[in-house]
C-alpha cells in the first residue's frame, strides 16, 4: 500500500514508550490518551498500525485493539476498516472524554465520588447565581414544582429532582462541568433508590433545592453554594445510608 499523505506513524510511534510487562488494556489506552491530549496530533492524523503500537508499548496487539476499541467506543477514535485509526477531534475537545475514561476507570471509591460530586454541585450553583437569566429560573421553578406535586411518587420525585440538578447545570452554562456530573451520577446509579426514601426526606429535599432556587434568582453566588453544600451534605448522608 502506498504511503498515506504526511504519514506521521513512525513520529507517533516514536512519541510512546514501552510499559511494564503485563500492563493491562486501561494503561494501553491511558498512554495513547496521554499522547492524544498533548496537542501534538492533529485531529483526522492516521495512527500507527496495531502492530506498529504493540511493538512500541511493549504489549500484545490484542491489547492494542481492545484499548483502541475502548477509545472508539468513547468517541477519541474513528476505526475505519481497510484504512486505519485515526483521531477524532482536538486536545481540548478530548478533554471531556478523557476525564470520563479516568473517572470510570480509575479505583475511585464511595466517598471519593460524593465528595467530587458536591464540589461539582456546589461549583454549578454558584455559577448558576452568577448566569441565570429569566428563562432558568423559569425551568428551575418548573422543576420545583414538580419535585412538590410528586411527593407521593418517590419515583417521579427522583427524575424531578434529576431534572432540577440538569436545569441548574444549564443554568451554570459549562458543558464540561455538566458532563463530569452526569458520569459521577452514573457511578453513584447503584445507590440512587437512597437518595428519597421517606415523606419527610422529600420534603426536606424540596425545602433544599428551594433554598438554593431563592439564591440564584437573588444572584447571590454565595449563599446558592452554601445551599447546595447543605443539600449535598445531607443526600449524601442519604446515598450511603448513614
Amino acid at each position: 500500500m502506498p504511503a498515506y499523505p504526511a504519514d506521521r506513524s513512525h513520529e507517533i510511534a516514536a512519541a510512546l514508550e514501552a510499559l511494564p510487562a503485563g500492563s493491562p488494556v486501561s494503561e494501553v489506552a491511558r498512554r495513547l490518551l496521554d499522547l492524544f491530549t498533548t496537542g501534538s496530533i492533529a485531529p483526522g492524523t492516521r495512527l500507527p498500525a496495531e502492530r506498529a503500537l504493540s511493538t512500541t508499548l511493549g504489549v500484545g496487539r490484542s491489547a492494542v485493539r481492545e484499548a483502541l476499541a475502548a477509545l472508539e467506543i468513547l468517541g477519541i477514535v474513528d476505526v475505519r476498516p481497510g484504512s486505519g485509526t485515526y483521531l477524532r477531534g482536538t486536545a481540548s475537545a478530548l478533554l471531556p472524554q478523557t476525564l470520563r475514561w479516568g473517572l470510570l476507570l480509575g479505583e475511585t471509591d464511595t466517598g471519593e465520588l460524593l465528595d467530587f460530586r458536591a464540589g461539582l454541585e456546589i461549583y454549578v450553583a454558584r455559577l448558576a447565581a452568577e448566569r441565570a437569566d429569566a428563562v432558568a429560573n423559569e425551568r428551575l421553578a418548573a422543576t420545583l414544582a414538580d419535585m412538590t406535586r410528586s411527593q407521593g411518587d418517590l419515583s417521579a420525585f427522583a427524575r424531578a429532582d434529576r431534572a432540577f440538578h440538569d436545569a441548574l447545570g444549564l443554568a451554570a452554562g459549562n458543558a464540561l462541568l455538566v458532563d463530569q456530573l452526569n458520569v459521577v451520577r452514573s457511578l453513584l446509579q447503584v445507590y440512587a433508590d437512597r437518595a428519597v426514601q421517606s415523606a419527610d426526606d422529600a420534603t426536606r429535599a424540596i425545602a433544599e433545592h428551594d433554598a438554593v432556587h431563592r439564591a440564584i434568582q437573588a444572584r447571590d453566588a454565595d449563599a446558592a453554594a452554601s445551599a447546595m453544600a447543605v443539600h449535598m451534605a445531607t443526600a449524601s448522608a442519604r446515598l450511603v445510608g448513614e
